[in-house]
């Protein structure tokens, strides 16, 4: 997967988690948490939703790779 793929599938899973948010506002680097007021139920919906539609296995100790748009783009780019 190349990055803008990965960067498009983030952002689409990010729109069925958070559909009232402004995706094409996110900065890179601040938490989606944050940025989303995602609670820990919508953040793992987003692991759980990136696996299904990745098939890339992501273990607990990696969701903090994931909490920004910019690490969670180069999570799945690796």
């Amino acid at each position: 997967m190349n990055e803008a793929e990965a960067k498009t599938l983030v952002l689409d899973v990010l729109s069925s988690i958070a559909p009232e948010a402004d995706l094409a506002g996110l900065r890179g680097k601040v938490a989606l948490r944050d940025e989303l007021d995602l609670d820990s139920m919508d953040f793992l919906n987003f692991i759980t939703f990136l696996h299904q539609r990745t098939g890339i296995n992501i273990p607990e100790a990696d969701y903090p790779k994931l909490s920004t748009l910019d690490s969670a783009v180069a999570y799945l780019h690796r």
